[in-house]
Formats: structure tokens, sequence, C-alpha cells
């Protein structure tokens, strides 16, 4: 029997960092990361796979960062766990003992009970080299393209699979507003706007009734009677927790996601020596403490870099979920942390905004400059940063990592406002026009 001080179930975004993680807390301690795919693909990137990378095989993560790290890769599927005598079976190979065992299975695509869904050509994201290098050869030979869901994911698809193709694209959404679920009206609009620009036709306030056609898809039909012609049809409304193992094998599970119940040092409720961190694990919200379905790889990251550091000894709690994202559409840049103006009031905050729009290079005339929208949301009561969102060029996706910071930490609009930044002409906004702190100071005067 194969045997190793630590072993992590899953390679991706909560697997490896929970492996590397313990490496360095616990050098002296023998690591072994078991996962079923021979490649291990980046979730974040599987869109990018139908434009930008053109191909599943540019859209891997490298084993090296194991084998530089001392960790041990088994390709097998682990079927059961015996948490008594402490051993995994798995597929095609020899039992695997452990001390610790760290749960990070992951997530499989959400697939609602749409009548017709298992025609041909109609595909939900699987993180699958193969079955995605079937689905890129269909959508390279598809006139006509439905997307169910304008989230992110449905977003990222249609944004790619418009690029160099003579392609029809559509986008069902059940909200009045695309990426509504993350961002605020008038960035929605924003990005509807872009999206409509490239001729994507968005049907938002709509509803999938049925997929058409005998065995192959032929077109949807929506829940006011319309039908739309879909040679192929993507959905992209999001993740389930991938629990099957851990049910199987006695783990508790949460009534409300399904997934499995773990303390703030990710340790299971069910087993002391076994942990659980991403899309799998139970998820918190850092604003109440209320269950979250958010999923994200760097919420899976941070989950596992805090199992792997608690494994042996405690030496962090989880905070719980911020919710940061960021994608981009059209070239230009959509992020968020925290709280939107909307889910704050909703969770019965009184708010204060401040809001501003400027050139995010100095001056403006300055190549590659692009025009920096941000919003700031603060608790009126006592200032504290609740959230922000941004639209622009590449820099967004990075100054929305400082608004997260801000929000981790529970700075005030006057702690922001004063905030101290590095600028430089060609790579950021004026120091004097800084809107980080621009939008704070102008929340201080709606607080006063």
């Amino acid at each position: 029997m194969k045997k190793a001080d630590v072993v992590v179930i899953g390679g991706s975004a909560a697997g490896i960092p929970a492996a590397l993680s313990c490496r360095r807390n616990y050098p002296e301690k023998s690591v072994l990361l078991a996962r079923r795919e021979k490649q291990a693909l980046i979730p974040c990137g599987i869109p990018y796979m139908f434009g930008t990378l053109k191909k599943p095989e540019e859209d891997l993560i490298p084993d090296s960062v194991l084998e530089q790290n001392g960790i041990e890769l088994v390709i097998a599927e682990v079927t059961e766990i015996d948490r008594k005598q402490k051993t995994l079976s798995v597929t095609d190979g020899e039992p695997i003992g452990y001390d610790k065992l760290v749960l990070a299975t992951g997530s499989l695509p959400a697939t609602p009970p749409i009548p017709g869904i298992e025609k041909k050509n109609v595909f939900t994201i699987k993180k699958d080299i193969a079955y995605l290098a079937d689905m890129l050869n269909v959508i390279n030979n598809t006139r006509n393209l439905v997307i169910i869901g304008g989230g992110f994911i449905g977003v990222e698809f249609a944004d790619e699979c418009k690029k160099n193709r003579d392609i029809s694209v559509a986008i069902v959404e059940m909200l009045p507003h695309c990426l509504q679920l993350t961002l605020d009206e008038e960035f929605c609009i924003e990005a509807e706007d872009i999206l409509t620009k490239k001729g994507i036709n968005l049907l938002a306030n709509k509803r999938v009734e049925s997929i058409l056609g005998n065995e192959q898809v032929t077109g949807i039909r929506l829940a006011d009677g319309q039908e739309i012609k879909a040679d192929a049809v993507i959905i992209g409304i999001g993740a389930v927790p991938n629990v099957e193992l851990a049910k199987k094998s006695g783990f508790r599970l949460a009534t409300s996601t399904g997934a499995i119940l773990v303390d703030r040092s990710m340790r299971t409720r069910t087993d002391k020596d076994v942990f659980a961190c991403g899309d799998c694990a139970v998820k918190a919200s850092f604003f109440s403490g209320e269950p979250s379905n958010i999923m994200l790889a760097s919420i899976a990251s941070a989950e596992a870099r805090t199992a792997g550091a608690n494994l042996f000894s405690v030496h962090q709690r989880y905070i719980g979920e911020i919710g940061v994202f960021s994608t981009v559409v059209g070239g230009r840049t959509f992020a968020c942390a925290g709280l939107t103006e909307k889910k704050a009031k909703d969770e019965g905050y009184n708010v204060a905004i401040g809001k501003v729009s400027v050139p995010d290079r100095h001056p403006g005339s300055m190549p590659g400059m692009t025009l920096m929208k941000m919003k700031l949301v603060f608790s009126k009561d006592n200032g504290v940063i609740l959230g922000g969102e941004i639209s622009g060029g590449p820099s967004a996706g990075e100054l929305i990592n400082a608004v997260s910071a801000c929000i981790l930490h529970r700075m005030t609009a006057t702690d922001i406002s004063v905030f101290q930044m590095g600028t430089h002409p060609a790579a950021t906004t004026s120091p004097i026009m800084y809107p980080l702190v621009n939008a704070a100071e102008l929340a201080v005067m709606a607080i006063r």
C-alpha cells in the first residue's frame, strides 16, 4: 500500500494550493496529490479556449509545480474513503494510506431540468479536455449558438465564440440584465452595450422552456413562445459542489447548498483528520456569516491555503467569502468586490456611495489611456467599506484587489481617503485623481 502523511484529492484551484501550503508549513511531511485527470485545466481559462487560446491544451496547469515542491502525483480516481483505517481505494492502483486528508473535489456544472437538455450539441462546462475539444469542434462548425445564462461564464463564452467566426450568438438570461448577480445596473448596462455592439443578441428577462430538435438540437423555445434557431447550445448557469465521494463516505453536508460542512480552519465537521476546501466545501459570507453560493478559484485558493496551514496545528481561521470578481467584455474589464449597492440595501445597510470617472493614465493623452469608472459602497452608519465596482482597462482587474483588501480590514471611507498610492504616467491614473481615494473622499462627504 502506498502511504503519505498528507493526501490531497483533487488537482485544480484548491488541490494544488492545499498541497503547496502543507509543504511550506510542514516541510518534514510527505505529500501526495491524487487526481483522476491526466492533465489539469485552469478552470477560469475554459471560455478562452474558444477564441483567444484556440485549443484546450493551451489552458493547462503544469505538473512541474508539484514536482519542484516534492509533491507526489498519482493519476487515479479515488472511489472510497475508509476513515477508520485511513485508506483510500482507487481505480487501477494500490490503496493509499494517509494521516491527514484534504478533499478538494471541486464542482460540477449545474444542469437545469429543461426538456431536451440531453440532445446532441447541448453542452455544459465540464472540466474535461476531451469533452471540451469535441465542444470546440462543434462550435467551429456552428452558425447559430445559444448560450443559456448571462453571468460571467455565459458572457465570456459569447465574447470569445464571436471572435474570428461567422456565427450568430444569443444569450438568454432570466434576470433583467446580464451580470446582474455581481454588478449594479449601471455596470450591467455598460457591459450589455459592448455585447450588443459586437452583434450578440441579448434576451434578458426570458426563460428557456425547452430545447428543440430530434436527436440533435435545432433551437430553443422560450416561455413566451418565441423560438430561437440553434445548431449548438451552451448551458452556463453555474456549478454545484462535487460531493459524491464525500457523501458516499459519510461526511456531513450542508442542507442549504449540499457542500461539505467545515469549520473556520477548513476541518470537516465529520472527521478531525479530514479537511475540505474549494467548491466542494460549504461557504459563508464575510459580511453576514450566512451560507453563500459563491464559487471562485480565488476563494478555493484562499481556503486551500488555510486548510494546508492547519493540517497538524491550527494557525489561521478563514474569514468567509468577500466575493471578488473580474471579467473582460469586448476588451473592457469589469470587476467587483464585496456587496453591490443593491445587495447592501437588500441586507439592510444604510449606504453612502462614492463614484468617479477618470483617465487611467496621466496625462489623459498618454497612449493606451482608458476611462476608468469606480463606485464604492460604504455603511453610512460607521463609514466602513462594503464593496466596490470598476470598469476600465486591464489595471481595473488589479485595482479591485486593493478594494478587497480594504474590505477585509474593514477600512472606513476616511481611512481610504488618505491612502498613499504609487503612480506612474504610463501605468496608473494621476495621484490627484486616483479613483480609490477620490471615490472614498466623496463618500466621506455623503456620510457627514
